[in-house]
């Protein structure tokens, strides 16, 4: 009989709700301890994504799926897998990406930051892991973007995931960084990870086996689920 290691999840790795230096998280993050709510039978017993039905080219950003033409930007390609505390696989995971453009820019109406739009660039994106746990995105790298949130405020190049799991009320959010980002460690939202080992599991990797020549570089993100080496997510989970 095969014994398993009990891997708790490392509370001490994940951001909390409210972080002195991300003004927004004072002002919108819950004074009072939450309540657990009874979730209903739908609640966990559902969606699922084994079947669902993807439109040829979800996990393709660099190319306009109305006219066809091409994003301007640096092509990446960002691959990984999805895995659970220990260590096993995670299958028909639907991830969803979204991001700003090369210029700093995301396809929003909110964002009025004076960088120009690319109108071949949604910044949104969809796949669903193998069996393996793996995904697979082509996309252009973000740019960095003013914010506000003190003096001279950067937010350093990122992409934001999000990872849906049997049950809407299991959907996890977190957001991966580039090596080499001057503007990495000036982030109050990087730096709202408590530990190092945490903030360092937020970083992607340069992969030389992903990248194509003459045609893209790779990087490589995994994603723990949960147990000591879980992944930081937005708020405890």
């Amino acid at each position: 009989m095969e014994i398993k290691t009990y891997n708790p999840r490392d509370w001490r790795s994940h951001p909390p709700y409210s972080f002195k230096d991300y003004g927004s998280s004072v002002k919108r993050g819950p004074l009072k301890k939450l309540l657990p709510l009874k979730q209903t039978l739908s609640e966990i017993t559902g969606p699922l994504f084994s079947d669902i039905k993807l439109a040829p080219g979800e996990n393709d950003l660099t190319r306009s799926a109305d006219s066809g033409k091409e994003a301007m930007g640096e092509r990446i390609i960002v691959v990984g897998r999805v895995l659970d505390e220990d260590d096993r696989p995670v299958p028909n995971t639907l991830i969803e990406i979204w991001q700003a453009n090369a210029a700093g820019r995301y396809h929003h109406p909110v964002d009025q930051h004076n960088a120009p739009l690319d109108p071949n660039f949604s910044g949104a994106g969809r796949c669903v892991t193998n069996e393996r746990g793996e995904y697979r995105y082509l996309t252009i790298k973000p740019g960095a973007y003013p914010w506000l949130n003190h003096s001279n405020a950067w937010r350093p190049a990122h992409i934001h995931l999000s990872f849906f799991g049997p049950a809407f009320v299991t959907r996890l959010v977190t957001q991966f960084f580039f090596p080499g980002d001057p503007l990495i460690p000036l982030d109050p939202i990087f730096n709202s990870v408590p530990t190092k080992a945490g903030r360092q599991r937020l970083m992607a990797s340069y992969a030389h086996d992903v990248t194509e020549p003459e045609f893209a570089l790779g990087y490589r993100f995994d994603v723990v689920l949960r147990g000591r080496q879980a992944t930081p997510f937005e708020g405890p989970q």
